[in-house]
């Protein structure tokens, strides 16, 4: 008789499954999620080799403890990370050792109460819908066939108490910025520099390497807080105004943040001005291309400013256009089809590197090209601004609405409408929720957030001025009955 399949507690979203800690983020959770992976794992290879890392979070060594036993009840051989480690950091080693795998628990940006686990294939890239999905399946039919409910899962892995071989992954990661990264261009520069680790795992990494390189560097929040100071470890406006100040009273030209994984980057530039992920994604391309010599597509979520698509075409380039979720560029980046590819939640990723997000790279980058330019990130945005022909100013909006109001603005978003709030709709994209592109160059998105539950909304146009305007009538059109 075939056994009745059980809705998995697991869900992953673009970045991993993410929870509430003690309420669906439980050790019990915790060992379904593992021994699914362990599962999956063990049936394409007899004895895969797999890397676990944990971030600055409540409980992560917990976490991670109990992960190495179940996969090594399942004859898998773990390297258990001995300190917090960022996401890229990880997802290099993957690709070094060329190992089968890597579980890390973190819960990048998102507030202190949540953790979650991220789970990499053999490509070092985030695991691709395909091979979640057989996942949050697996638990479900472990549930059913173990008759256990939600919530529950069997008690395996408690009694290894063998950590397996440890690794610390610093000097090999930092040894690969160095070949990224022209250091030598900020070093003759003087380029004074402030970094934020907003007490995450990015700690000890993106100021260390500028330091190593005789870097005039103030590094702040380096020391862990599971709490986060309270505000969270996201790199938005608001949590690095105390970066902006540090800035302005240490003289630094720039301040360079990453989030609780370090796989975001957060820049305030040198009068204490936070720099939109946006700007920056499209400053970083044409900087590659014209020192480099990539002559390459660029690559960009569905949620993420056209000023990108603007930059690829100044240099006869295209650009590619994929869902959200950064396993999407992580293929181009594999099959060596882009020079640089970014999404505007602060996600950057180049030619040559790992095909996942690199906060502390990304930081550099802005740093070394702040110094080849010898202007500030404002400056080279107007210059760019110039040089394409038109403004762009992108705006994220996160609306808190009830499931009622959710559906009935995702119902709204589904109807292919010729004109929209009093403008004329020249195309309509379902790449990934409703993308509605406007006669004038303008546009808006509404998409569920896969990592938090909200629904987003994306608009873009050439002023402040015309940006707020859209803002404020696709606001009043989705709370609308």
């Amino acid at each position: 008789m075939a056994t009745t399949q059980i809705a998995s507690p697991i869900k992953f979203g673009t970045s991993g499954w993410r929870g509430l800690i003690a309420d669906d983020f439980t050790f019990a959770n915790v060992r379904l999620a593992v021994r699914a992976i362990a599962e999956q794992l063990t049936e394409k290879k007899k004895r895969p080799t797999v890397l676990v890392g944990y971030d600055t979070r409540f409980y992560s060594e917990e976490f991670s403890a109990l992960a190495v036993g179940i996969l090594q009840e399942h004859g898998i051989h773990t390297l258990l990370c001995e300190t917090f480690t960022p996401t890229p950091a990880i997802a290099y080693e993957i690709q070094r050792r060329k190992l089968d795998g890597a579980i890390n628990f973190t819960a990048s940006h998102n507030p202190a109460q949540y953790h979650g686990l991220k789970f990499s294939s053999a490509d070092a890239g985030p695991a691709l819908p395909e091979v979640t999905k057989d996942i949050e399946a697996r638990v479900g039919r472990i549930l059913a066939k173990e008759g256990l409910s939600a919530g529950s899962a069997p008690h395996d892995g408690h009694a290894k108490k063998d950590a397996g071989e440890t690794v610390n992954l610093k000097a090999e990661y930092l040894k690969r910025l160095k070949e990224l990264v022209r250091f030598e261009v900020i070093q003759k520069t003087k380029l004074k520099v402030v970094t934020d680790a907003l007490h995450g795992a990015g700690a000890g990494y993106l100021d260390k390497v500028l330091a190593d390189h005789g870097i005039a560097v103030t590094a702040r929040r380096t020391e862990r807080d599971c709490l986060f100071g309270g505000s969270g470890p996201d790199v938005d406006e608001k949590n690095l105004a105390p970066l902006g100040k540090a800035v302005k009273e240490n003289g630094a030209k720039v301040g360079l943040a990453t989030d609780g994984d370090a796989d975001r980057f957060g820049i305030v530039d040198g009068d204490g001005t936070w720099i939109q992920p946006n700007l920056i994604l499209a400053l970083v391309y044409d900087y590659l291309v014209e020192t480099r010599g990539w002559k390459m597509p660029a690559a960009r979520s569905v949620a993420t400013t056209q000023m990108v698509d603007a930059a690829a075409k100044a240099h006869g380039q295209t650009t590619y256009q994929t869902p959200v979720g950064f396993k999407y560029i992580g293929q181009l980046i594999r099959e060596d089809k882009i020079a640089l590819g970014g999404e505007e939640s602060a996600g950057l990723t180049i030619r040559g590197h790992v095909p996942e997000k690199d906060g502390i790279l990304a930081c550099l980058l802005v740093a070394e090209m702040t110094a080849a330019r010898g202007a500030s990130i404002g400056e080279q945005v107007r210059a760019m601004f110039k040089k394409l022909g038109r403004e762009f100013h992108p705006v994220r909006e996160n609306l808190h609405l009830s499931d009622e109001q959710k559906a009935n603005a995702i119902r709204k978003a589904a109807v292919d409408a010729t004109t929209l709030l009093g403008r004329k709709v020249v195309s309509v994209d379902r790449t990934d929720g409703a993308k509605f592109v406007f006669g004038d160059g303008s546009w808006m998105l509404l998409r569920l957030s896969g990592t938090e539950p909200l629904l987003r909304l994306y608009v873009e146009g050439e002023s402040e001025a015309a940006t707020a305007k859209l803002v404020k009538e696709a606001s009043d059109w989705i709370l609308k009955d």
